[in-house]
């Protein structure tokens, strides 16, 4: 199986903020920015495995800024680490207004997927070979993160996390 490399599977996705999109107070939902998130992570995450994929987790997502009625949500995708059947895929959220000429941060988050087979079972997805230092930083770190998941979710005992250990202990 050949070694992917993350810009296979830069995704960007672009919406406008309609009103059926907004809260009362004219800000995106959050539930729907997350929707579109988890499209753009999994179109990511299928690019790098040529396979379908579900979402396992989604790690903390908070809200940096609102993005306002009329204006553009532009959410880029990329795997930042592949395990064995799990690929970890780093999202970046910006709002953009037109009206106003600039763009701003809103978000970004941590969503992980599982590559399946044709019997809906996990299956193996290729190895993920970082390019940039700022890919390379994320790769090391997505090991950590997975740990927390794993701890959280009730799937490893904290004492079995020896990367996040590593962190605490010399």
């Amino acid at each position: 199986m050949a070694v992917r490399k993350p810009s296979e599977s830069y995704t960007m996705m672009t919406e406008l903020v309609l009103p059926n999109d907004t809260n009362v107070f004219g800000n995106l939902m959050g539930g729907r920015l997350m929707y579109w998130m988890d499209i753009a992570a999994a179109i990511a995450a299928q690019r790098h495995c040529n396979a379908p994929v579900v979402t396992a987790s989604v790690d903390n997502i908070s809200f940096e800024n609102p993005i306002k009625l009329g204006n553009t949500v532009h959410i880029e995708a990329k795997v930042s680490r592949a395990f064995n059947s799990s690929m970890e895929v780093h999202l970046k959220v910006w709002g953009e207004d037109f009206t106003q000429q600039f763009k701003y941060k809103s978000n970004e988050a941590y969503y992980t997927f599982v590559a399946l087979d044709p019997n809906r079972r996990p299956r193996v997805v290729p190895q993920l070979e970082p390019e940039t230092e700022d890919e390379r930083k994320a790769f090391e770190g997505a090991l950590r993160r997975r740990q927390v998941r794993l701890i959280l979710g009730g799937k490893m005992k904290p004492d079995d996390a020896a990367e996040l250990k590593a962190l605490f202990t010399k």
